[in-house]
């Protein structure tokens, strides 16, 4: 990640970092009961969180495993992590700051890698998915859960511009099929893929990132101009309110 887009994404949820801890969307769902399902029968596992933002994977992996590394690039979202960890009694939680692309862990550190919410602000996509296989032992699993894109061309380009305008440190939401192939390209075997549909609350989705005003309403503007193939396939409502494509994409590292 460069130093620029670095500074962008520490600005942004540095700032957000109660809000973050606190949503609602974020704690909770059922990819996180796909991620604990995940854990069962590994008490002994190292887990890390990576891209943990306000830590709601990590508080529901660290009752079931033996160690949890919430890493992240904020150091006021590791803060408020480490706080919340240490009023519930996780005291197996610990935090990491650094760069998705550059992990300082060494090879084979790690059983499974839990990825919820961040790959979307990663600036380099291809190499933190090497950096993740890297770290993730021999016969580890890892769970990546995120917003994906439809893949095709208008519904991509809304998405990406609706993201950009409320949060402007968002990369990518990348389509099923571009997450697959990098994927592979890192050394990852597919095991699964469970895709599911979120709905956002528009008035709670500006306030959680506190978006500037103008950029509301710049976002609301666009979606009374949209097709109606856009206002289909995202659910668009009278108040912005609208419903998004998620993934939650198993794989393993074989060797």
């Amino acid at each position: 990640m460069t130093s620029g887009h670095a500074a962008l994404v520490t600005r942004q949820f540095g700032a957000r970092a109660e809000a973050y801890v606190e949503s609602s969307v974020h704690a909770q769902g059922a990819d996180l009961d796909q991620a604990a399902a995940l854990l069962q029968g590994q008490s002994a596992a190292r887990v890390l969180d990576l891209g943990c933002g306000g830590g709601h994977v990590s508080f529901c992996a660290a009752p079931l495993v033996a160690e949890v590394t919430a890493y992240d690039l904020s150091a006021d979202m590791l803060a408020a992590v480490a706080r919340v960890a240490a009023e519930r009694g996780f005291s197996n939680i610990t935090t990491k700051q650094g760069r998705a692309e550059a992990l300082p862990f060494p090879d084979a550190h790690f059983d499974v890698v839990l990825s919820r919410y961040s790959a979307h602000h990663w600036h380099g996509f291809t190499q933190a998915l090497a950096e993740a296989h890297r770290v993730l032992r021999p016969g580890g699993r890892a769970l990546f859960m995120d917003v994906v894109s439809p893949g095709l061309g208008l519904l991509d380009t809304y998405l990406q511009s609706v993201e950009l305008i409320r949060d402007p440190s968002h990369v990518r939401d990348y389509s099923l099929a571009e997450w697959t192939g990098t994927l592979a390209a890192a050394g990852f075997a597919l095991k699964n893929v469970t895709a599911r549909r979120l709905r956002l609350d528009f008035a709670t989705w500006v306030a959680r990132m506190a978006t500037p005003q103008a950029q509301s309403d710049t976002i609301r503007a666009l979606q009374a101009q949209m097709a109606e193939d856009v206002v289909r396939h995202f659910a668009i409502e009278a108040d912005g309110s609208f419903t998004i494509d998620t993934a939650a994409i198993e794989v393993a590292r074989d060797a």
